[in-house]
């Protein structure tokens, strides 16, 4: 057995509700029932996407400074590399053993960059006196 319910409604409402249950198969109580359920279940969801909102928005915010700090990382990479080629003369195409030296220092820092990545220092605090090894 189904609970029995007193409502009270306005004229408009009930001229309305009365209009609706008119038609064949509808009842007053279905078409009241049925509404009821829609807004209980739009309010649940009214407040999940509300939790959700205020999570996603944090995301969003954050996102957008990784993304401003990486867009500040490339540039002043960039302009760090461009400012050292021109301004670094080319060594002489006979001077071997400068080379030599050139490609292990290269070496070595790209080894010192893994080592950090994979330990996860910071690379802007090398580990030791500071200094390049």
């Amino acid at each position: 057995m189904k609970p029995r319910h007193h409502l009270y409604l306005d004229e408009e409402l009930t001229a309305r509700l009365d209009m609706l249950a008119s038609k064949p198969g509808t009842s007053k109580s279905a078409i009241i029932s049925d509404a009821l359920r829609e807004y209980l279940n739009r309010r649940a969801t009214r407040e999940v996407d509300d939790l959700l909102k205020h999570r996603l928005d944090r995301i969003s915010n954050q996102l957008g400074r990784i993304e401003r700090d990486a867009t500040v990382l490339l540039e002043t990479l960039s302009l760090f590399i461009r400012y050292q080629l021109t301004v670094t003369a080319p060594l002489p195409e006979a001077d071997k053993a400068a080379q030599a030296v050139g490609r292990e220092r290269f070496r070595r820092f790209v080894d010192q960059v893994g080592r950090q990545l994979a330990t996860g220092r910071s690379i802007d605090t090398p580990a030791g006196d500071g200094e390049p090894s």
